[in-house]
């Protein structure tokens, strides 16, 4: 079993900001540790951002990098409204549908070119 980390372009990148938006406030919640909620954000974030990165370069990443955080952001407003779940789920959805389309889908059909001969 490898332990490389999974090459940059071949990164589905929906499920790790669903992971990085949910897992970090699981984690938060249940082991009370705020700041360790935040290591689990990060984390999903930058390892996303990577990927956003050498898909799709610095504008695209800069704009879904800003949907992740200011997802992470409104959650907490939205959750004095709709409750934490709810909005929880909501900026997740969000997050991840607009990675889902700037770069998993966009880049899902791509082939590298043949050389020419």
């Amino acid at each position: 079993m490898s332990t490389a980390i999974k090459p940059a372009e071949s990164v589905n990148t929906a499920p790790v900001v669903a992971a990085g938006l949910i897992g970090g406030w699981l984690t938060a919640r249940e082991t009370g540790i705020r700041p360790l909620g935040g290591v689990v954000l990060a984390a999903a974030g930058i390892y996303a951002g990577r990927t956003w990165l050498a898909r799709r370069g610095p504008a695209t990443t800069a704009v879904l990098g800003a949907t992740y955080v200011l997802g992470f952001g409104l959650s907490h407003p939205l959750a004095k409204k709709i409750g934490a779940w709810p909005a929880v789920l909501t900026v997740t959805a969000a997050s991840a549908g607009a990675a889902a389309l700037l770069s998993d889908a966009a880049y899902g059909e791509w082939q590298p070119a043949e050389p020419e001969a």
